[in-house]
């Protein structure tokens, strides 16, 4: 009995060294995929513009791709566990502030430290189960790491669209409290803190705060240039430091002893194509899954909770394929799969782009269902094979460099996609809706008043004064414009991944060397 002893206590220290790593990101991922489906019911809540919206998701985005690669510097001088621990408070108290607010300002500020927090939490968690589990037991913590965040986020919309039917939108935020709460108390109690012995003294936060800066002056001209106006001085100063911000980056990155982007690991072909492939698919992907789901409830007329159940079958076929593409690179490696796989998230975004007004709930397995399992299988193809190739185009020394400059490039493409995506959808749905002739024949002050709620998009508020036959015919004129908009959307993240496709066949190599 004395020798089962250990062995028990070893594997009641698995358990909960798991539950502490995967408690805390699973937070991160649920507000992620959950918050899709509630922006429409914030947005009325809270009286928030599209702009609102869309800072709400990109000051998030900004500072977890700033924080995912500081803070895995900051573990492994400083012990993991201790970043870790910080990263969830901060993700706790942000949330808190988020689940309380009625302003859209503090929503988007609360937003923002939740984006410190989080990317504290993704890099240590991954970073501490990597430490803690040794040779074959890593393999395996890792998969029990990947499955459950991975079905928590399936899992996400479901539970938002839910929440947000009953009127408890709040809750998506106020959840993470209680969570943030037990994982600190485990996290406190059984895992052992960790260094990294080996990492380089110093820290690129020059180079940091540069691609930071730049992502946020070029969020800044996309975002507010449709609604201030492209000649506003404050959007034109943005825009210019934005340029001038990236030759400063890469001198400085060619130059530091300890870049944050290595640039001779781009002399990789591979490399470089698998990073150009990320930033576009993610752009294009993450681009059109924060649209969708306001299309669907504010035009279609789907409910909150049917959106979540609408989305369900693309997180299935992710998580399926996810355990069928290991045989598949092992046989023909990453480049069919890269080909393919964009080629079919291509073809659901042109589906997508034939959806109408009139597209409700009641058409769902003849419009928007074939469409979504085309994006869930394209996904499932595409996401293991680009990691897999990124990984494999460095040697081992710069593997972890690697992983951490894909996803700051995954998590920048989601701000910049959304950015650019966000200023073309204002200005498109602001133009088409102006220079109907309905909106045309309108007194001036009703003009005036349509042209400053049209940052609203779907939620555009219409002039009092107005009879039911008009007002009538600007509601439909408004769900016609934003789902016109919305197409145009979908047809430009069809052609980045098509483009993706193309560069696949053109720049990942048929055998990747794998080193050693």
């Amino acid at each position: 009995m004395a020798t089962q002893t250990p062995k028990r206590f070893e594997w009641r220290l698995d358990i909960e060294v798991l539950i502490a790593t995967i408690m805390a990101p699973s937070m991160v991922f649920l507000v992620s995929t959950a918050l899709s489906v509630a922006l429409p019911a914030i947005q009325r809540d809270l009286g928030a513009s599209g702009t609102d919206l869309i800072w709400t998701v990109n000051a998030y985005s900004l500072l977890q791709a700033a924080f995912i690669f500081l803070s895995g510097s900051f573990g492994d001088h400083y012990g993991r566990k201790r970043v870790y621990l910080i990263g969830i408070i901060i993700f706790g108290l942000s949330s808190l502030v988020c689940g309380t607010t009625n302003s859209a300002a503090v929503l988007i500020l609360g937003r923002a430290f939740q984006g410190v927090g989080s990317g504290m939490m993704i890099t240590c968690s991954l970073a501490i189960v990597a430490a803690f589990f040794f040779h074959h037991r890593r393999s395996w913590s890792i998969g029990v790491w990947s499955g459950f965040t991975m079905l928590i986020s399936g899992a996400g919309p479901i539970l938002g669209g839910w929440l947000t039917e009953l009127g408890m939108w709040r809750m998506i935020f106020l959840i993470n409290v209680p969570l943030g709460l037990v994982a600190c108390l485990v996290l406190i109690a059984y895992v052992p803190e960790s260094y990294d012995e080996d990492a380089p003294k110093g820290l690129d936060i020059s180079g940091t705060f540069l691609s930071t800066m730049a992502l946020m002056l070029s969020g800044f001209f996309c975002i507010e240039g449709p609604r201030r106006g492209f000649d506003d001085p404050l959007v034109l100063l943005s825009g210019l430091a934005a340029i001038a911000t990236l030759p400063a980056f890469l001198w400085i990155e060619g130059h530091s002893d300890h870049p944050m982007m290595p640039l001779n690991l781009f002399r990789s072909r591979t490399f470089t194509g698998a990073n150009t492939l990320t930033l576009l698919l993610y752009g294009a992907m993450n681009s059109v899954l924060f649209f969708l789901p306001l299309s669907l409830i504010q035009v279609q007329r789907y409910s909150a909770a049917a959106v979540g159940f609408a989305l369900l079958p693309m997180s299935v076929f992710m998580v399926a394929l996810s355990f069928v593409m290991s045989r598949v690179l092992d046989r023909f490696g990453p480049r069919l799969p890269l080909i393919f796989g964009p080629l079919l998230i291509s073809l659901s975004f042109v589906l997508l782009a034939t959806l109408q007004p009139h597209s409700g709930q009641d058409t769902y397995w003849t419009t928007l269902f074939p469409a979504i399992c085309l994006l869930g299988i394209g996904m499932g193809v595409t996401l293991a094979p680009l990691t897999t190739a990124v990984m494999a185009s460095v040697d081992e020394h710069h593997a972890g460099m690697a992983s951490g400059l894909n996803n700051t490039v995954s998590r920048s493409a989601q701000v910049l996609a959304i950015a650019v995506m966000g200023g073309i959808v204002l200005a498109l749905f602001k133009q088409t809706l102006l220079s109907d002739p309905t909106v045309t024949a309108l007194p001036s002050d009703a003009r005036a008043l349509l042209s400053a709620e049209s940052v609203k998009l779907a939620e555009t508020s219409l002039p009092a004064e107005l009879s039911p036959l008009v007002r009538s015919r600007l509601q439909d004129l408004i769900r016609q414009a934003f789902s016109d908009t919305i197409n145009v959307i979908m047809w430009i993240a069809a052609g980045l991944s098509l483009l993706s496709a193309v560069l696949s066949a053109l720049l990942i190599e048929r055998e990747l060397p794998f080193p050693e």
